[in-house]
């Protein structure tokens, strides 16, 4: 993704006529599963009700989990009866539910909007496309740590000993950590299995609090319970502001790396045509600007026209320290790293 001024698209989201039928009667709903807390809240009012305000035929139900885990494992106990239409997870779990015959792969002449993203929100082996982009972050809790802290390696310092809190391994969030020391340390990256990033794990394990933060990591940096920690752009600016400026965020000088949700339509839905609906809904250009704007997500959509001031509060703005990631190819090595970060790195905290 190349920084642009983002170029406004006009939509016009047309109801079917099908629907219009289905609103005389009685209204069609779609289960859609995504993530809860933050995420549910900005979702549903940047992008839920704008949708059913619109398609006034359609109910959605948001059906929220944790985790891009915990929403494969429901989709698995349901696949001979599938109860969700639409899910929005992270591209790994995508790419294993697609391989599983979960999801169906989107079809660019049922939900044109598919030609209106950027070149890297679409995957070969993937059935579906990118909703949204996000980045890693330090965070921090501005009274405790003076002052602000500029690199992955201030976890690292014996000030912080005991104060550090990381989404661990299986979390993708502690899988980006790794990825970003690995590229640090000379790392071949997958082909190597990121052992540069696991050995560099070494000085930051011990003083690491917890490798599960309840009920996320920026709950106990904003509350004093930990110091410093990692977390995700989008989540951490909104937390910035409801905190009062308790928890800062920033890009090391190390650089980040993007993680990618997709949005799939469920292999076999119930409500296939009107997912597909919500679907294209999803990535047209006003739905993208107005989550952006909501939740600092940065957009996927090419022709979604987002304020600067939303702009600047993503990764858009810092490219240049963005550090390439092929999440297909780390998929198919996840289960060697899990397996060499229980080994190597959680025994270091204990």
């Amino acid at each position: 993704m190349k920084r642009r001024t983002f170029v406004a698209a006009t939509t016009s989201l047309i109801v079917a006529p099908w629907i219009n039928r289905a609103s005389a009667q009685q209204p069609v709903t779609i289960n859609v599963m995504a993530y809860t807390g933050l995420f549910q809240d900005r979702y549903t009012a940047a992008v839920v009700e704008p949708f059913m305000r619109a398609n006034p035929g359609i109910r959605v139900n948001y059906s929220p989990l944790p985790n891009s885990a915990a929403m494969i494992g429901q989709l698995r106990a349901q696949r001979a009866a599938p109860q969700v239409d639409v899910v929005i997870l992270d591209v790994t779990v995508a790419k294993v539910g697609t391989d599983e015959g979960i999801f169906s792969r989107l079809d660019a002449t049922a939900i044109p909007e598919i030609n209106e993203l950027y070149p890297n929100a679409r995957f070969p082996n993937v059935g579906g496309v990118a909703v949204t982009f996000d980045n890693l972050v330090m965070i921090y809790n501005t009274d405790a740590v003076k002052p602000p802290p500029t690199s992955l390696l201030d976890m690292a310092t014996a000030a912080m000993r005991g104060r550090v809190a990381i989404p661990g391994l299986p979390d993708i969030q502690g899988m980006s950590l790794v990825m970003i020391l690995d590229k640090l340390n000379g790392g071949p990256g997958v082909e190597g299995r990121f052992a540069k990033g696991i050995e560099a794990m070494a000085p930051i394990a011990p003083n690491v609090q917890t490798w599960e933060p309840r009920p996320d990591v920026y709950a106990p940096i904003i509350n004093g319970q930990a110091a410093i920690g990692i977390g995700w752009n989008a989540r951490a600016q909104v937390n910035a502001d409801t905190s009062n400026g308790k928890l800062a965020a920033l890009i090391p000088k190390e650089g980040t790396v993007f993680q990618i949700n997709v949005i799939n339509q469920v292999q076999g839905a119930p409500q296939a045509q009107a997912a597909q609906r919500f679907i294209s809904y999803a990535l047209s250009a006003p739905a993208q600007k107005a989550f952006t704007e909501s939740m600092f997500y940065a957009p996927t959509n090419a022709k979604a026209e987002i304020a600067p001031s939303a702009i600047d509060r993503t990764a858009v703005k810092f490219l240049d320290r963005v550090v390439p990631v092929d999440w297909i190819a780390v998929a198919g090595v996840r289960d060697q790293i899990m397996d060499q970060w229980r080994r190597r790195v959680i025994p270091l905290s204990r």
